[in-house]
């Protein structure tokens, strides 16, 4: 078993209304259910904005802090899951569960280190 985080993407923008964004938080926490029922769910949280992203740098022997994330951009890392399956192909199905629900884009990434 591997470790894989799926990161997902929001637009820059108001929140979406609850008749918008109940259905689609309902359906995440089913998946979110059935991650847990068979043992793949490791974590997840959803993040704050971009405003609240704090930069740090090392520049010279000096701590460098900036506001705002690293990279500007019209979307912005909204959340993210770590899950615990067999490859990379369950962690993409997750991943596709995740994007049909929310049309938004979502990365799969591997942890380094492990073994699978």
């Amino acid at each position: 078993m591997k470790n894989y985080m799926i990161a997902m993407y929001q637009p820059k923008g108001p929140i979406p209304p609850p008749e918008v964004l109940g259905p689609v938080m309902e359906e995440l926490g089913k998946v979110r259910a059935e991650l847990e029922a068979s043992g793949s769910w490791v974590f997840g949280a959803g993040l704050y904005g971009p405003d609240a992203a704090t930069v740090l740098r090392v520049r010279d022997g000096e701590l460098v802090v900036a506001d705002g994330p690293y990279i500007e951009g019209k979307e912005y890392l909204g959340g993210f899951t770590i899950v615990k399956v067999p490859d990379l192909d369950a962690a993409m199905r997750i991943g596709r569960r995740q994007a049909e629900i929310t049309g938004l884009p979502i990365e799969v990434w591997p942890f380094q280190g492990e073994a699978g």
